[in-house]
């Protein structure tokens, strides 16, 4: 049973960490295309929705204390 628990929490400490990496590299994105005036494109507005995704993902973890709080970036609501 222990050896179970312990896999599960690689595995929750694995995807954790794939959420924030991604959450990230989408705020990198639509950063780039602000930068070119791309706010209205459609990749901007699919990103967008990624992002508001991925962002109630990781508040979801901090509402039951699964995560510290962190400073996301590019957060734009």
């Amino acid at each position: 049973m222990d050896q179970n628990n312990e896999k599960r929490l690689g595995q929750f400490e694995k995807m954790l960490q794939a959420v924030h990496t991604e959450y990230k590299n989408i705020v990198r994105q639509m950063e780039e295309l602000k930068e070119k005036g791309k706010i209205r494109s459609v990749t901007y507005q699919q990103l967008m929705t990624r992002k508001l995704t991925y962002q109630n993902m990781i508040s979801m973890y901090e509402l039951y204390d699964l995560t510290e709080p962190e400073n996301k970036e590019g957060n734009t609501q």
